[in-house]
């Protein structure tokens, strides 16, 4: 048990109703979860409003609730309290509740469109390697130490955040690294967090369905980094524009990473192929099995970062040689007929361009590149065309098919992907709206050689179809697939 207002501390509060000092269990958000003695905490949410939910909260036995607006009929038991904005209270009460975790941690942020799991990632794989307890908290999973939990977003709500943490400052953990999605900004997930620092990737056409225009999307962005405190640090890459905007107005130290522009660490790519990359970082030579040059920008960040929270350069560099792809984010095997298949994640016009551009930079031309892309139903509509128009651009073959058509028609999706498609491309493409199909079709058509990329879900283990989760795994699928060419 907890009081009231110790869970209050730091609250922007307008009016209180009732008694602060009375004991909590515990905060809730979704009113189907509240037990005897719990606050419910009412967020105005995309789909419904919490205030709608007051009455059925109190009745499951809410000694307290917070809320935008207090409403006219009141319980005179029942504690209330307005305040500006329910989002924000409620991860300010989370971390209260929980005891503050974030303080005891060395807590790092990663946002962007693109690279944020594989940043969190490698850093929780080299703090490991270091000798560190470790925590992440991204897309594909989350990490209490060696302890795994399922990931369900790639921000979890605020409740979960501190929870984690806690669970981690219980388990002697030093180091969390944090993917930090537009959405959990936008919706104050992070707020009541101290961040050791915050890492900024690039940015590109996303979540438009969400956020409106690229403008708004962009500034959300921003805010991360304007909430960082004056003992934190700022990473970004200054080769993406939008680097220099996430700094103006943020407290924090001030540093940068680029591999065209001069930056605090500096890389140059000496070598590039399937076998990974030989890097130049800040005058020191580096082989990664990592590939790609989106890949050189993600170790940049993870050097830097490394180095920003006080490890030595030649730790860091060795500990770079012995990092391991994420999964789902060019991931890749090659059949027993030679023939490469690659699975990325790449679900946004610029995301699905590096991987591509990556591909057809290594590869002699002496094989066929054949692209195997879907784009997700109740989404952003507008990239569809456009990764549409990459795909058939900068493939031998592609084809288009479903990813996770949700509550959309299949062919519908397909149909706004193929208007990207330019003349001179059409004779390149096929549309399958069966996912499977269209990957064991890639395979039929791969020769000795080739290279098959399967992009879009990358890590995902299941189709969203209807309301319905599907078990479908592309790594999986395509392993099998080019097993019975060999048979």
């Amino acid at each position: 048990m907890i009081e009231l207002k110790d869970i209050l501390y730091k609250v922007a509060i307008n009016v209180v109703v009732g008694n602060t000092t009375v004991n909590i269990n515990k905060v809730e958000f979704d009113s189907r979860k509240v037990k005897q003695e719990d606050v419910f905490v009412a967020i105005r949410g995309s789909v419904s409003d919490g205030h709608k939910f007051i009455e059925k909260a109190i009745d499951l036995g809410a000694k307290a609730i917070v809320c935008e607006k207090i409403p006219l009929n009141r319980i005179e038991e029942v504690t209330y309290i307005e305040v500006e904005d329910s989002n924000t209270a409620l991860a300010i009460m989370a971390s209260n509740y929980y005891g503050s975790p974030s303080v005891n941690l060395k807590l790092v942020g990663v946002t962007g469109t693109n690279g944020k799991t594989t940043i969190a990632t490698l850093l929780y794989q080299l703090f490991k390697k270091a000798g560190f307890k470790v925590g992440l908290l991204s897309t594909v999973n989350i990490l209490v130490d060696t302890k795994e939990y399922k990931a369900t977003h790639t921000t979890p709500d605020s409740l979960m955040i501190n929870y984690y943490l806690k669970e981690m400052n219980e388990a002697g953990v030093e180091y969390c690294f944090m993917e930090v999605s537009s959405h959990g900004i936008h919706q104050k997930r992070t707020e009541g967090l101290t961040f050791a620092g915050g890492v900024f990737t690039n940015l590109s056409h996303d979540h438009l369905d969400y956020h409106n225009t690229f403008k708004e999307y962009r500034d959300v962005k921003k805010m991360f980094f304007d909430g960082l405190s004056s003992s934190a640090f700022a990473l970004v890459n200054k080769d993406d524009k939008n680097g220099a905007f996430m700094l103006q107005n943020t407290k924090a130290k001030q540093y940068s990473y680029a591999l065209k522009s001069y930056a605090d660490y500096r890389g140059q790519i000496l070598e590039n192929s399937l076998e990974g990359l030989l890097l130049k970082l800040n005058d020191n030579e580096v082989w990664a099995k990592l590939i790609g040059s989106f890949n050189a920008y993600n170790l940049l960040a993870i050097f830097g970062t490394a180095e920003l929270l006080g490890l030595e350069t030649l730790e860091i560099l060795q500990l770079l040689s012995d990092l391991r792809s994420v999964s789902g984010r060019f991931q890749y095997l090659i059949s027993e007929e030679k023939i490469t298949a690659i699975v990325d994640y790449a679900h946004t016009p610029d995301a699905l361009k590096n991987v591509l551009e990556t591909i057809n930079d290594i590869r002699t031309n002496n094989e066929n590149l054949i692209t195997v892309i879907g784009c997700g139903g109740d989404r952003d509509k507008m990239k569809r065309p456009v990764m549409g128009n990459i795909a058939a651009r900068l493939s031998n073959k592609a084809i288009f098919t479903s990813d996770n058509p949700r509550t959309e028609d299949p062919s519908q999706i397909i149909e706004d992907i193929e208007k990207g498609i330019e003349p001179q491309d059409y004779k390149k493409t096929l549309s399958i709206t069966d996912r499977k199909q269209a990957i064991k079709t890639a395979c039929q058509l791969a020769e000795r050689d080739d290279i098959i990329l399967i992009a879009g879900k990358g890590h995902e283990t299941y189709q969203e179809i209807n309301g319905n989760r599907i078990d479908f795994n592309d790594f999986e699928i395509v392993k099998q697939e080019l097993k019975k060419l060999n048979k």
